[in-house]
């Protein structure tokens, strides 16, 4: 599966999250592109990244910082 994700540092927070299949990779990437472009022409700094996983539970585990804040993260890693 392959996951677009804009993400805006400051807030901490997932403005976009859309699920591509691995078949749909040309369009992942055009969505990608076209989001990253508008939000430069908006002048908006959110990051815009492309990711490949085997599910969302796997993301999720693999690229925490988008799901998760520092509290949260920090708590699990000391338990």
């Amino acid at each position: 599966m392959i996951f677009l994700i804009q993400y805006n540092r400051p807030t901490g927070r997932i403005v976009t999250f859309r699920v591509f299949d691995n078949s749909e990779r040309a369009a992942a990437e055009d969505s990608r592109l076209e989001l990253d472009l508008d939000l430069h022409r908006r002048n908006i700094d959110d990051e815009v990244v492309l990711l490949e996983a085997a599910s969302e539970d796997a993301l999720r585990r693999t690229h925490r910082r988008y799901f998760e804040d520092l509290a949260q993260i920090a708590k699990s890693a000391g338990s």
